[in-house]
């Protein structure tokens, strides 16, 4: 099993750093997946049992300019790590203005993802900065738990509105609740309500459009003959999706959620080589 990888490009770079900041404000561990030509982050907490769960995926050969992997087997090429995030989000801090960055699976006492930057100094030898982010190796036997989380029959599909807007809303109303109901149609309508004893507040967003999920791809059903103006509605924790928007460091070009009536809520955010979905299940 190997893996070694190098970025030289400083967009690149900083576009990676974006997305591993992203990841480590949603999750504390997640499991990184390494194919020959994608990488994913995947946090695989039961939804039915209350947590969220995350996908997200990006090219490879949009980020790095060497890339080579051997999985654990050949006719199972890829690799399976568990870590920490915040860590590789450290690592690549110290990055802002390197030349190069590599990164290489390591065995020394324990595996370790090896993080070298290599930062221009100004004499003639360059400063290599070291960080060993300690992995957990995820036996083949586990991989089928981190499979791609079905997209869910949904009854209602909607774009979002801004998500600094949304974030703002969302924000105010944290103080007053724990959950906010988020409830759309197919009519570009979407209402944030938080209710308590003290105070109710609605929020409206409207115009914001409906995507245009092709009908025979099976994940549309319960949406058609579904009637336009009929509101869909999902109570969820607020803190899951503040954590969500506060996160956010990727800019998407496109951003929609998909909602199961009282079972779940499932963001999608889109960006030409990342696609980040996050699954928020209801309160009972």
């Amino acid at each position: 099993m190997r893996f070694r990888a190098k970025i030289v490009d400083l967009a690149c770079l900083n576009h990676f750093s974006r997305v591993v900041n992203t990841i480590a404000k949603l999750a504390k561990t997640c499991t990184l997946r390494l194919t020959d030509s994608k990488l994913y982050f995947i946090l695989a907490d039961k939804v039915a049992n209350g947590g969220v769960s995350m996908w997200c995926e990006l090219c490879q050969g949009n980020f790095f300019d060497e890339f080579q992997m051997e999985g654990v087997a050949a006719e199972h090429n890829e690799i399976y790590l568990e870590l920490v995030p915040e860590n590789l989000s450290r690592a690549l801090r110290t990055a802002q203005s390197a030349k190069a960055v590599k990164m290489k699976l390591t065995n020394k006492h324990c595996p370790c993802l090896r993080v070298a930057v290599e930062l221009p100094s100004l004499s003639s030898s360059s400063r290599i900065v070291t960080h060993d982010i300690p992995v957990g190796v995820i036996p083949r036997r586990l991989w089928n738990d981190f499979r791609e989380p079905s997209v869910p029959d949904f009854d209602v599909s909607i774009y979002l509105p801004v998500l600094k807007t949304m974030k703002s809303v969302v924000e105010r109303m944290k103080n007053l609740s724990n959950s906010v109901a988020i409830e759309a149609n197919l009519s570009g309508e979407m209402n944030l309500k938080i209710e308590t004893d003290l105070v109710s507040v609605t929020t409206h967003f409207k115009d914001l459009g409906n995507p245009p999920w092709a009908s025979e791809d099976g994940c549309q059903s319960s949406a058609q003959g579904r009637d336009l103006e009929s509101m869909a509605e999902a109570r969820i924790d607020i803190r899951k999706l503040q954590q969500l928007l506060a996160g956010q460091q990727v800019n998407p070009t496109k951003a929609l959620c998909n909602i199961v009536s009282k079972r779940i809520v499932h963001f999608i955010l889109l960006h030409e080589d990342v696609s980040l979905q996050y699954f928020i299940p209801a309160l009972a």
